[in-house]
């Protein structure tokens, strides 16, 4: 684990340590997202975690043969090119 002290500068801006970015492998401009916890605390995540972490979510709640993503491209043919 890694801790850090950090401060809010001008604009209202938090700026991420070096040792935290390295370690996230993240550069000027990358996006992240920033999760308030109900005990107060803020998670701070890269956009592959985001990402990972909502496919994680959908799979508890989809069955595992199901293709949503199948779903999704059937329901997009049949509006452009009507059902048959």
């Amino acid at each position: 684990m890694i801790t850090e002290i950090t401060k809010l500068v001008n604009g209202n801006r938090i700026v991420i340590p070096t040792t935290i970015r390295k370690s996230l492998g993240l550069k000027v401009g990358d996006a992240v997202t920033l999760v308030l916890q109900d005990n107060g605390e803020v998670r701070l995540l890269t956009q592959a975690d985001a990402v990972r972490q909502a496919q994680a979510l959908v799979r508890q709640h989809v069955d595992k043969d199901r293709s949503l993503v199948g779903e999704l491209l059937s329901e997009r043919r049949e509006e452009v090119h009507g059902r048959d």
